[in-house]
């Protein structure tokens, strides 16, 4: 009797958590643009739902300000704006070098080895960013999660990741700017093999310094973009 009430429940929410990341994945990416209104039937569609597991999954995007109520008529994507931008990847900046000054006082051989794994992985697939620049994201993504991992405290990493989220949408708008230019790409790499040296060479200030030019870099590119 128990299992046959609480299996609907059950079904219910794993299918509104399935969607909470499926949705999320598709604004984060760009499928479902900024300010775009989601329309129920369009949403069942694509995600094979019905109308509570969606509103459960937009409550959840609304209070992780992914999406925005539209007077009362239902939800859009929340819009993008130049100073969301600013104040975004200047935070993401600095929670980034909280992380990495950690890490290079806890990391240990696992930590070196991991990250020189995933910087082998972004590099072999720098040439293709061009045909699939949301592996190339994943890749960079990785990297930087194995740099951030060494500070060994989950209360930061939260914050980063919540951050990093946030940052997607503007992050996919770079790409698709730059990912036909192999030149930018290349001395995006340089930056990274000049941040490997710092990490391994246990240099917390050059590392820092380093992380915030480089998370900063394409927030400049884009406030130029945006304020045109």
């Amino acid at each position: 009797m128990t299992d046959r009430n609480t299996a609907p429940d059950d079904s219910r929410d794993n299918s509104a958590l399935k969607v909470v990341g499926q949705l999320k994945q598709d604004i984060l990416t760009g499928y479902f643009k900024p300010g775009e209104k989601l329309k129920m039937a369009r949403l069942k569609e694509r995600y094979q739902v019905g109308v509570s597991p969606l509103r459960e999954a937009l409550s959840q995007l609304l209070i992780e300000q992914l999406v925005v109520v539209e007077n009362q008529r239902g939800f859009k994507v929340h819009p993008i704006s130049r100073e969301e931008m600013q104040d975004i990847y200047q935070t993401r900046a600095e929670i980034e070098a909280l992380c990495i000054s950690q890490a290079i006082e806890r990391g240990d051989d696992e930590w070196e080895a991991n990250i020189m794994a995933a910087a082998h992985k972004l590099k072999k697939f720098g040439a293709q960013v061009e045909k699939d620049p949301q592996e190339w994201e994943r890749r960079h993504q990785a990297f930087h999660t194995a740099i951030a991992a060494g500070c060994q405290s989950p209360a930061l990493l939260h914050v980063r990741r919540s951050l990093y989220e946030k940052a997607s949408r503007y992050r996919n708008l770079w790409l698709k700017k730059n990912m036909a230019d192999q030149l930018f790409f290349e001395a995006n790499q340089q930056e990274h093999m000049r941040l490997i040296d710092a990490l391994l060479n246990r240099d917390a200030d050059g590392a820092t310094k380093l992380i915030k030019q480089h998370l900063l870099s394409p927030s400049r590119a884009l406030d130029e973009t945006m304020s045109n």
